[in-house]
């Protein structure tokens, strides 16, 4: 790669954890390249265990800016997104600006840059569920849409953006930088330490993590889950790290009564992918976790009725349950066990931990075709 620098920064824009470990790969190859570049981090996630952990896990550079915008419906947290990006983009005045993941600080970036005339890209684009109920599945397709540059994670991806009209030469299949971030941390993960220090006792055990609207936002279904996992308690330990979003509503529920599951405040990345690695399986609405269980090997049961992620399902450890599924389908893992620790039997194409690179050889490549062009 060609050492290039721009008279304007690349402007990478973070709000969400998935967001960190998505762009620490991408800044990092940028970085050795010789590329200018800021970090505005909008503060959608502002507390330590969602948050600055993360910059210190992956080494991250101090973000430039952080905007602090915090929590709020999505109405109030998007408008204070569109004011703060505003004027942070006229105050750096990128060349292009970055934008990852599917939350509201995405599709904030998506129209700020998009109104101020200012170029995008998207990293993880072409993600469908097709279920436009989910706010995610709303931002990330205004994303799609605005961005000059759209890097996909997955075949399936490239092909959902054709359908939808996106031309040839602004869709790059370069691989997942999050699987990027897990293979840089690999070599750190102690699976019994996290299980120690979770208080589980030695044996298998399961992960949970539960966030989603259509999960803790609905009476009924949130009941239904919690039932769910008092009868999967009943069968292994679970340990369930509660993100803030959802606590109460899973709390009313009857979650702080059930035996054998343990909850813990938010986790950092390593100690998070440490519990993760050593389970018999994850319980989860994530999509990030998904994608980890696929490379870590754990039977993942999604509780969702669609993914975005389809690719965890052809070439992972992933399966689509609804909550009056869930203590059969642990019953089915904890039956199977784990064919193959630490590896999936398959792995997606180009999630071999090189996505961050092939995105900076891109970008790089863009720069210089932009200053050729200026120069003419």
């Amino acid at each position: 790669m060609t050492a290039t620098r721009a008279a304007r920064p690349l402007v990478h824009v973070v709000g969400a954890r998935p967001n960190f470990v998505k762009a620490a790969p991408v800044i990092r190859a940028l970085a050795a390249a010789g590329v200018t570049q800021r970090v505005v981090h909008t503060g959608q996630h502002y507390d330590e265990a969602l948050s600055g952990i993360f910059f210190a896990e992956l080494e991250l550079p101090a973000p430039d800016l952080n905007l602090g915008v915090g929590s709020g419906s999505h109405a109030r947290q998007t408008a204070a997104l569109l004011v703060a990006l505003e004027e942070a983009f006229e105050a750096l005045r990128p060349a292009l600006v970055i934008d990852y993941g599917d939350v509201n600080s995405t599709l904030a970036a998506a129209l700020v840059a998009a109104k101020l005339h200012l170029p995008q890209a998207h990293v993880e684009a072409g993600l469908r569920s097709f279920d436009m109920s989910m706010p995610e599945e709303v931002n990330r397709r205004v994303a799609d849409a605005l961005a000059a540059l759209c890097f996909a994670t997955s075949a399936d991806a490239v092909d959902n953006l054709r359908r939808e009209g996106v031309s040839a030469e602004r869709i790059h299949l370069v691989g997942n930088s999050m699987i990027d971030s897990l293979e840089v941390i690999r070599p750190r993960l102690d699976p019994a330490g996290a299980r120690a220090a979770a208080g589980v006792p030695d044996g298998p055990y399961g992960v949970v993590t539960l966030h989603r609207p259509g999960n803790v936002d609905e009476p009924h279904r949130t009941r239904a889950l919690v039932d769910g996992l008092a009868a999967s308690a009943a069968q292994v330990p679970l340990v369930f790290p509660v993100h803030p979003r959802g606590r109460a509503a899973l709390e009313a529920a009857g979650l702080a009564g059930v035996p054998g599951l343990r909850l813990v405040e938010p986790l950092g990345y390593l100690a998070f992918l440490s519990l993760l690695a050593g389970a018999a399986v994850a319980i989860t609405d994530s999509g990030g976790v998904q994608e980890e269980t696929t490379i870590l090997g754990v039977p993942c049961l999604t509780v969702r009725p669609n993914t975005e992620r389809p690719v965890t399902i052809t070439h992972g450890t992933n399966r689509l349950i609804e909550p009056g599924e869930l203590a059969a389908a642990v019953a089915d893992v904890l039956g199977a066990g784990r064919a193959a620790p630490g590896r999936p039997p398959t792995r997606p194409p180009l999630w071999d931990g090189r996505a961050g690179a092939r995105i900076a050889d891109v970008l790089v490549g863009w720069l210089r075709d932009r200053a050729a062009g200026t120069a003419s």
